[in-house]
């Protein structure tokens, strides 16, 4: 099996902090670590953890950062095409207040890879799955061309744009970047499935036929942080659907994948094993 990852891979930095600063304060991350984070880089390491091979396209600026990036992403054996940009690599801070939540403060843009890179765009339609997560239109055209398309919602407005039809769509309820329905799209472009998630509450898949409740796994580890849980999430999903799993049986799948980075600070410690 074979499946492509499209986005952006950020230095990430993330520690704990008593609470989010107030204006004039001064916030201190305990326990601080780096590594590699954001939607795509989260998504592309539990990939990393299936017997797949696994593609990744991204962008990397001129500086320390994003070398350290991606030097971390090509550890791990996948095939990584990054176009180098002459700028620096988005840093993110995150802040892991004590309930486990994250505050997450971006520098810089986020850099994606474009159609006009010099990257094997043609390798795509070698894939069982691409999960998108950049912003280019015409590099989610290049992604449609894996068997199966699994876009984040929070790239609506490029799947819009692009006018090619994405399988799944996958997203977050309660996060207002993310929720959206299946009517946003016009009938030619509507994805075969809307997954929207809801934390604790589990989730649904939103089709033609209606929507269809999942559940969460029954527990939710302690000690931990939010930071990558719907990123984990997303990365399964796309491997089990990849796998032939329809929809609803990938999503519950996939819970117990987000759900164990919630038992860490850092994700991709806590990042399970993918086996069908």
């Amino acid at each position: 099996m074979r499946v492509a990852v499209i986005g952006h891979v950020e230095h990430v930095t993330l520690g704990r902090v008593p609470a989010v600063p107030r204006p004039g304060d001064i916030a201190h991350l305990e326990s601080p670590r780096s590594f590699p984070g954001g939607g795509g880089g989260v998504a592309f390491f539990q990939l990393t953890r299936s017997p797949a091979e696994i593609l990744l396209y991204t962008a990397a600026g001129a500086d320390d950062a994003g070398a350290q990036v991606l030097e971390r992403v090509s550890r791990t054996g996948a095939r990584v095409f990054a176009a180098r940009r002459p700028e620096a690599h988005t840093r993110d801070v995150v802040m892991i207040t004590p309930d486990g939540e994250r505050t997450i403060v971006v520098i810089g843009e986020p850099l994606h890879p474009r159609r006009a890179d010099p990257l094997p765009w043609e390798a795509l339609g070698s894939c069982d799955a691409a999960y998108f997560t950049a912003q280019d239109p015409a590099a989610l055209v290049a992604a449609r061309s894996a068997r199966l398309l699994v876009v984040t919602a929070r790239r609506k407005a490029a799947l819009l744009s692009s006018g090619i039809r994405a399988d799944v769509l996958v997203g977050s309820a309660v996060d207002p970047r993310e929720a959206c329905s299946l009517n946003d799209f016009p009938p030619e472009q509507r994805p075969e499935a809307l997954v929207l998630t809801e934390g604790a509450a589990g989730g649904s898949v939103h089709t033609a036929r209606g929507a269809q409740p999942f559940s969460a796994p029954p527990r939710r580890p302690e000690g931990g942080g939010a930071y990558g849980a719907g990123d984990s999430f997303a990365g399964a999903l796309t491997y089990f659907l990849a796998a032939g799993v329809s929809v609803h049986d990938a999503c519950v799948r996939a819970g117990p994948y987000g759900a164990a980075v919630l038992g860490a600070l850092d994700p991709l410690d806590a990042q399970l094993a993918l086996t069908i």
